[in-house]
């Protein structure tokens, strides 16, 4: 049996180019809705520390204004949980972050920090956020989480799509495996970082998935085909991948 996979459109740096220059174009907001268009199934939006990107105002307009279901990406700051707090986005995505990172690099220690994240977790579940962490494709981090509380987790992609060969193979084989033991443990189990037309289908084929977050490569991409022609090539991809190794596994 085939599962649906959810696609989640990261919209951060349709911000980085508006704050570029400053003003409001582009709008991430607009992107959310012509991503929705495009096929997309969620929005997914970070808050910086530093607010690099996504501002707080745009987080109360995808709230107020957008039909997809938001997942907030947050530092485990006071801050961030209280900025949670008020929103109520659908889901929030615990990320480690760094101010000196271009990007987030890595994923969570979960399993370093349990003390520290188990009041992030308890409190944004208690308001009906759905709680999923950021980590690596790690037995140990994946029971982290679940001992959390944390419903879903997202495995960080970032390595596989940064080797090619026998390398990105020895990854790709660590996220089914991960992905494997996060069903069996009862997470829902999300995948993203990095994923390119290149490297989706793979991870895509990955039954015990259900949504990939993709953001960086789709703006990009739209700086040449447009915005909606990348979205809808993407979400074409996933679903052929998807089909086919369901068709695999049933043969």
């Amino acid at each position: 049996m085939k599962r649906h996979l959810r696609l989640g459109v990261n919209i951060d740096h349709v911000a980085t180019i508006r704050n570029a220059r400053g003003g409001r174009h582009p709008d991430p907001v607009r992107a959310a809705r012509l991503a929705q268009q495009a096929g997309a199934d969620g929005i997914t939006a970070h808050l910086r520390e530093d607010r690099r990107h996504i501002s707080d105002a745009d987080i109360a307009r995808l709230v107020r204004d957008i039909e997809l279901p938001l997942n907030f990406e947050m530092a485990a700051t006071p801050e961030m949980l209280a900025i949670a707090l008020k929103h109520k986005p659908h889901a929030a995505c615990i990320v480690p972050e760094k101010r000196e990172e271009r990007t987030t690099e890595g994923g969570l220690d979960a399993a370093g920090f349990v003390d520290q994240l188990r009041p992030y977790v308890a409190k944004l579940s208690e308001a009906g956020i759905r709680v999923s962490l950021f980590v690596e494709a790690s037995p140990r981090q994946l029971d982290a989480a679940k001992a959390l509380g944390a419903p879903v987790v997202e495995i960080h992609t970032g390595s596989y799509c940064e080797h090619d060969g026998a390398d990105q193979a020895r990854e790709l084989d660590r996220i089914v495996k991960a992905a494997a033991h996060a069903e069996a443990i009862g997470l829902e189990c999300h995948a993203g970082h990095g994923l390119s037309f290149d490297t989706v289908a793979p991870i895509a084929a990955i039954d015990t998935i259900v949504e990939l977050n993709i953001g960086h490569f789709l703006v990009g991409e739209a700086i040449f085909s447009g915005l909606d022609s990348a979205i809808r090539r993407m979400r074409a991809l996933m679903d052929k991948a998807r089909a086919q190794a369901a068709g695999e596994r049933s043969a």
